[in-house]
């Protein structure tokens, strides 16, 4: 019996977790929707009806076709094609794999780097951390859409350069707010303890110090995944993000753009609304889970 109320108190938090969570209807619409978005993506070559980017698939006399529409090659367009006859549908699954991809991973090599940063510079103090902080300061005082531009305009375009730009303005947010976390933590008598035992400074900071600093790192990271999502459609829609070979929502958005005079709505609304609803669906989630992570927030 003692084994199972001690099991029971070890899942109590846990359960505390989800069961506020779920009490949430538009947190859980939103986390219902993100992962049918994340299925979608994730399996977009089995159940897209062909791949928009390869060229022997594509029959530029099904081009500019409205939602609904048939083509020559007698598939069903419910989304309407593009001008070079790509089936929307299938753009807007397999543009979803690049933008969730390019605001996921630069979010977590942002959290890395920015974290570990954070809680060094709360750590150790002195020169270092008031290094760190004015660079943090420096940075944080300039538009995010303005350091990635002139990043892309030196690096150029590619999936890969875009990460090393949504990093550079990503990672000063998590730096701040894990070390504003840490030297709370660092106060406290645990961390004097551990001092006083002569633990290694690795073991104080990622054993003892850094688990106790991840609720509010996990709000502000699932925040900037939403916010790294719209910045590199922004940077593709203006022509300096990922190239035409692998697009996101934002590039997709950006081809349709000029046909929008001409009544061909779809190229670019589909994917706008595909966009939209992505950043909502993840908002709604990440203001649930602030909401959950941080006791004072709570009624």
């Amino acid at each position: 019996m003692s084994g199972l109320s001690v099991e029971a108190r070890a899942e109590s938090p846990l359960r505390r977790l989800v069961a506020e969570f779920v009490d949430s209807p538009s947190a859980v619409a939103g986390a219902v929707v993100l992962v049918l978005i994340l299925a979608a993506a994730l399996f977009a070559p089995w159940i897209t009806p062909q791949n928009p980017y390869d060229l022997a698939q594509l029959d530029i006399l099904d081009g500019n076709l409205p939602p609904g529409s048939a083509g020559l090659s007698g598939l069903t367009y419910w989304l309407g094609t593009d001008d070079q006859g790509r089936d929307m549908l299938s753009a807007i699954l397999y543009g979803l794999r690049i933008s969730l991809a390019v605001g996921a991973g630069s979010t977590l090599i942002a959290l890395v780097v920015g974290s570990a940063l954070g809680l060094a510079a709360a750590y150790y103090g002195g020169r270092f951390e008031g290094l760190v902080m004015r660079i943090v300061d420096l940075q944080l005082s300039f538009p995010a859409i303005l350091v990635a531009l002139i990043l892309l305009a030196i690096l150029g375009r590619g999936v890969d350069k875009v990460l090393i730009a949504l990093v550079t303005v990503q990672w000063a947010y998590y730096a701040r707010t894990v070390r504003g976390a840490a030297l709370v933590e660092g106060a406290k008598e645990y961390v004097e303890a551990a001092r006083c035992l002569a633990l290694p400074d690795r073991r104080i900071l990622f054993r003892h110090l850094l688990p106790n600093c991840l609720p509010p790192v996990i709000v502000v990271a699932t925040v900037q995944v939403a916010n790294a999502i719209a910045l590199e459609a922004t940077l593709s829609f203006l022509g300096v993000g990922v190239p035409i070979t692998e697009p996101s929502l934002g590039l997709l958005i950006a081809n349709g753009y000029e046909y929008l005079l001409s009544g061909q709505y779809w190229i670019s609304f589909f994917p706008g609304v595909a966009l939209v609803v992505t950043i909502v669906a993840i908002n709604l989630v990440g203001d649930r889970l602030r909401d959950v992570l941080n006791p004072r927030l709570q009624r």
